[in-house]
């Protein structure tokens, strides 16, 4: 972790917990004062498949969902989410019993495309996002836009942190939000107090990873 006042927020779920660290960060879009490292619940299995049965609770009786659109590395979280929801015992509306999972493509500009041998499984469909965290809400805005320009409809947002309750008018459910980081906060850069203040930025942060300055 970044710095070493890192620590573990657990819950009642098996398996399910946030590492934060407290600091001074820099993402692409904010600055931050929580540091949240989701990599291993998005590269361990038993920890994806926690957070897989946390968040499709919010989808499984009442959305459809065709195709899981998966960003910052979500892949893992995104099959164990299809599977749960494509699972015989849950009653769901998806007719066809299978979904798509997706990573988008991204080009200049953070700009999201499909190609043509992807763009099918968002036409027409109904998609979920699945992010690992949504603060500033600057990429799941540019998921939806993608969405809408292919022709799909937006099912959802889902998230494990959240500091984001909507996203262009879309509910954004997350296994974890701001009620579990006493303090969160999020800034631009050019308004962010603790630049003003002299104290230096600890690390560059996404939903990759940390690089130390």
């Amino acid at each position: 972790m970044p710095t070493d006042n890192a620590y573990k927020i657990r819950t009642k779920r098996a398996n399910l917990l946030l590492r934060v660290s407290n600091g001074h960060f820099a993402t692409n879009h904010s600055h931050i004062n929580y540091y949240i490292d989701v990599t291993t619940q998005k590269m361990r299995l038993s920890e994806a498949k926690a957070v897989a049965a946390e968040l499709v609770s919010y989808y499984n009786l009442n959305t459809i969902v065709d195709t899981i659109l998966c960003l910052d590395g979500m892949e893992v979280i995104g099959t164990c989410i299809a599977e749960e929801l494509t699972k015989g015992n849950y009653m769901n509306m998806n007719a066809h019993q299978t979904i798509y999972v997706v990573t988008p493509e991204r080009v200049s500009g953070s700009q999201i495309i499909f190609r043509d041998n992807t763009k099918y499984m968002i036409e027409g469909k109904h998609v979920l996002i699945l992010a690992a965290s949504v603060t500033t809400g600057y990429t799941t805005g540019s998921a939806i836009e993608a969405i809408r320009y292919y022709g799909g409809e937006v099912a959802g947002i889902a998230a494990i942190f959240a500091s984001q309750k909507t996203c262009a008018g879309i509910t954004v459910n997350s296994a974890f939000d701001t009620a579990d980081l006493d303090g969160y906060t999020s800034y631009p850069a050019h308004e962010c107090p603790m630049c003003k203040a002299g104290k230096r930025i600890d690390a560059l942060v996404n939903g990759f990873g940390y690089s130390k300055i």
